[in-house]
């Protein structure tokens, strides 16, 4: 298998050239394996090259800097071999910024410096000199000098038309249709929603919703799932459960009746027997009347 060169960056301008036309011919695993086996990272990732070790999770490792641009700079390293960040999948992207972020609030606290620069060297010309994308993370104080570059002034026309390149082609990977409008990513069409079904059977003369009582009592053999259309078209009648209304009963006054007390009777009391003693109190009572009582 051949073998990259340890610095690209000293290649001249033909062994570049050769050297992409050797990695284009080569077959898709055949290059991942050996820019894993050149990697130096890949090294470090596998133990097999020491390192200082900060954090580390199952997707990404962080490690300082052995070449500090500032005291506490990190390197922040995706664990499987990706030389740029196009070929980065985009929940490892999210979860690589997710950490730098985390580690970024770290350095702030435990270095008390005033900011944080966080960067990626994404391909030779912006000064990639691994072979492996990296997220740098540097403390940062005021006037440090680090990272400092000239100032430049653009001309108004060479702006403008920037612009005009840079949002085209954006638009065109996003899938923007309006070119006037900000950046915004197509929204995904929203999922169908589920058909609503109802319970019933072929005797019943109402239908009902899944989770009903009425339903749940149907026996299993007997039950019968219709849709919306399907219930609407066989005649029968909706369940309260459907509907939220109350069933009306056919006899109210019966109902009322059986859903009331019955009314006492009334008990007559007979006339109570007038006792002797009282008749012999009573003025003018004859010894006739005294002896109707006997008979």
């Amino acid at each position: 298998m051949a073998k990259l060169p340890a610095d690209l960056s000293k290649l001249t301008e033909e062994q570049r050239l050769e050297l992409e036309e050797k990695l284009k011919k080569m077959p898709p695993e055949e290059l991942k394996q050996l820019q894993e086996q050149q990697c130096i990272f890949c090294q470090i990732i596998s133990g097999k090259v020491p390192s200082k070790q900060i954090y580390e999770d199952k997707s990404c490792l962080v490690i300082l800097d052995i070449n500090p641009a500032a005291k506490g700079h990190l390197l922040l390293l995706p664990k499987p071999h990706y030389a740029i960040m196009p070929q980065i999948p985009e929940k490892e992207i999210k979860h690589l910024f997710l950490v730098s972020k985390a580690l970024s609030q770290v350095l702030l606290k435990s270095l008390n410096v005033d900011g944080t620069t966080i960067f990626a060297a994404n391909g030779l010309a912006a000064g990639q000199r691994a072979q492996h994308f990296i997220l740098h993370l540097i403390p940062r104080k005021s006037g440090d000098g680090v990272l400092d570059l000239p100032e430049r002034i653009i001309p108004q026309d060479i702006i403008e038309k920037v612009k005009g390149a840079v949002e085209s082609k954006l638009n065109e990977l996003l899938g923007v249709r309006n070119e006037n409008m900000a950046v915004a990513v197509q929204e995904e069409p929203l999922p169908k929603p589920k058909e609503e079904k109802f319970t019933t059977s072929s005797a019943a003369k109402r239908y009902h919703k899944e989770k009903c009582a009425f339903a749940q009592n149907i026996p299993e053999d007997k039950k019968v799932i219709l849709t919306k259309e399907e219930v609407m078209a066989s005649g029968k009648e909706p369940c309260t459960c459907v509907t939220g209304k109350r069933i009306p009963l056919k006899n109210k006054s019966k109902a009322k009746l059986n859903t009331t007390e019955e009314p006492a009777k009334k008990i007559e009391l007979k006339k109570p027997i007038e006792t002797k003693s009282k008749i012999k109190k009573e003025a003018g009572a004859s010894l006739d009347d005294i002896a109707g009582l006997f008979k």
